[in-house]
Formats: C-alpha cells, structure tokens, sequence
C-alpha cells in the first residue's frame, strides 16, 4: 500500500455565532439566576417596613415606636453577658463578673393578609427581625396588655 501525498479534504472549520450563543446562553442564563439570587439575599435582610418606613438593626426601641406604632404582643426576659467596651473597632472584654441586660421581644401582627413579625431589643436596640406567618383578625377591646403573652392568654 502507497502512501498518497494527495491532500484530503478536511471540512473548514468556520465560526457560527448563532451556533455560538445557543451555547453560551445556559451558562449566562445560571449566572444572572445566581447573582439575582445573591442580590435578593442581601436585600432581605434584617429590615421591616412599616407603611412606607424601614427599621433595621441597630434602630432604638423609641425610633421602632414611632415608625411601627405599639405591637401587639410584648415579651421580657434577660440575659447575662460579660462586661466589655469597645476599644478603637475591638471589643475588649473586662472582669469576671456577668452582667443583666434586658431584652425584649415586640410581636407586630399587620392583619390576616400581611406577615407578622417579631422583633428581638436588646438593651434598646433592635438586634433581630423575623417574619412570621399570616397575621390574623384583633379586635380592638381584644388586645393583650403589654408583657403578656397573648397565645398563653388564649389558648388556656
């Protein structure tokens, strides 16, 4: 068998950008799903609208007042946490000792077709907001005195 120096044809090899982007298209697709779903994650967090008003972490117990108006239900305990101070952005803890903080628990229920929502103070300032379910129907005469509970109350 002789070897043929003839040249065999070999199809061009050309670019087809429709082919291209019918390639491209579920990769780009996964990436704009992944950063929409890292852009939601951060716009969720840790805030609650009261009418047109947002409280975040950090607001104070008053400023929650005035925005969001009384909750319907207000629960307070304490906790014991050791003494510190803030030295230059470090936080420097000192003694041996634990010291009493309060800490308050405020549940807004909005009504059957909003969510409601509890809010953790602690030692004034709001550290922790949480959706809840569907609020439900309250009527005014019906409203629980603040510091009891009003599950416990109800469903004796």
């Amino acid at each position: 068998m002789a070897y043929s120096a003839a040249p065999r044809h070999i199809p061009a090899m050309t670019f087809d950008p429709n082919r291209a982007r019918g390639r491209r298209a579920p990769i780009a697709l996964a990436l704009c799903c992944a950063l929409a779903a890292q852009i939601i994650g951060v716009a969720h967090a840790d805030g609650m609208r009261c009418g047109s008003r947002l409280v975040r972490e950090g607001d104070t117990r008053s400023t929650l007042r005035d925005l969001c108006g009384e909750p319907t239900d207000v629960q307070t305990r304490t906790i014991l946490r050791r003494p510190y101070y803030d030295f230059q952005g470090r936080i420097v803890y000192y003694g041996d000792g634990l010291v009493e903080i309060p800490v308050e628990i405020w549940t807004y229920n909005f009504g059957p077709y909003k969510l409601m929502r509890r809010v953790r103070i602690v030692d004034g300032i709001v550290d922790d907001v949480e959706t809840l379910g569907y609020g439900h129907r309250v009527s005014e005469g019906a409203r629980p005195e603040p510091g009891r509970d009003a599950y416990r109350d109800t469903y004796k």
